[in-house]
């Protein structure tokens, strides 16, 4: 049996300039769209207004959520100014994006090592995640989850909210979400939606930004006001969290910690590399308790 994904398109990811989506675990509370697609033929609803207007109209009826009005309406600024720009740059490795598609080998080569061990799964198979069922929180355009497993078949597109899924009672077998956390509005309430979206002994995997003064020298002085990597106003510095606190988080929500990594961006070469130094962007591996 081939593996399944499910993915949440959104338009939290800090990392991901012009989304096309709004709406995830941090930035929607009613499901706008739900469709099985082939990883060949994505096409999912992009009207970002009419599905705004959607998530007004139905927020007395949604499930609680890690919501948080500030980050949904910047992002639907930006998906509005963006829009047809990354329609068209979205996937050009040169493009716009170039930063992130630099990025994406050193967080796969984390994500594939840590699942495949725990997993014990076979690294250089060409489907080494077959038969698990993944989740990738606030997936942005896909850039990740696409990567993730290039063979899997069936991929599941759902624009909704982590707590809607816990609501429903979806479990994974891993939960992947990378440049969430650090837009929503309870860290800990999203760590806990998380864990139960977790299968007993199933593998949970979080990256963020260190809340240090490196990386606000970086991540927002150099990314956003001098290269303009992003738009400025992405990242606020006071929402970022410290390895440690995330490990506490994470830890309350019955999550345990196994391992983490740095992700560091050599200027020189244009390159990111896994490393010791957790200053700025790291990612943690962890596994839930049984």
């Amino acid at each position: 049996m081939a593996a399944r994904h499910l993915r949440i398109l959104s338009g939290c990811n800090g990392a991901l300039l012009s989304v096309r989506f709004f709406s995830d675990s941090t930035l929607a509370q009613e499901p706008i769209a739900s469709t099985a697609i082939d990883s060949a033929s994505v096409s999912p609803s992009i009207n970002t207004a009419e599905n705004h207007s959607q998530l007004n109209n139905n927020k007395k009826h949604s499930a609680p959520s890690s919501l948080k009005h500030a980050e949904l309406a910047k992002f639907s600024a930006i998906a509005d100014t963006w829009f047809k720009f990354s329609l068209l740059f979205w996937w050009d490795s040169e493009g716009p994006y170039k930063p992130l598609h630099a990025l994406n080998p050193t967080r796969l080569a984390f994500i594939r090592s840590t699942l495949c061990r725990h997993f014990r799964k076979d690294p250089y198979s060409a489907r080494p995640f077959e038969g698990l069922n993944i989740v990738d929180v606030g997936c942005g355009g896909g850039i990740l989850s696409e990567d993730l497993d290039p063979e899997t078949s069936t991929i599941e597109y759902c624009c909704t909210t982590a707590e809607k899924l816990v609501e429903e009672q979806r479990k994974f077998d891993a939960v992947i979400a990378s440049e969430v956390i650090e837009h929503v509005a309870d860290p800990a309430e999203f760590c806990k939606s998380l864990s139960a979206l977790t299968v007993s002994e199933g593998a949970t995997v979080i990256s963020t930004i260190n809340r240090s003064m490196r990386a606000y020298a970086t991540a927002i002085i150099a990314a956003e006001h001098i290269l303009h990597w992003l738009p400025k106003g992405t990242h606020q510095w006071s929402s970022f969290l410290t390895p440690e606190e995330l490990v506490l988080i994470l830890q309350r929500a019955s999550i345990d910690v196994k391992e983490m990594a740095g992700f560091v961006y050599n200027p020189l070469t244009g390159r990111w590399s896994l490393s010791d130094d957790i200053s700025v962007n790291f990612i943690a591996f962890g596994t839930k308790n049984s």
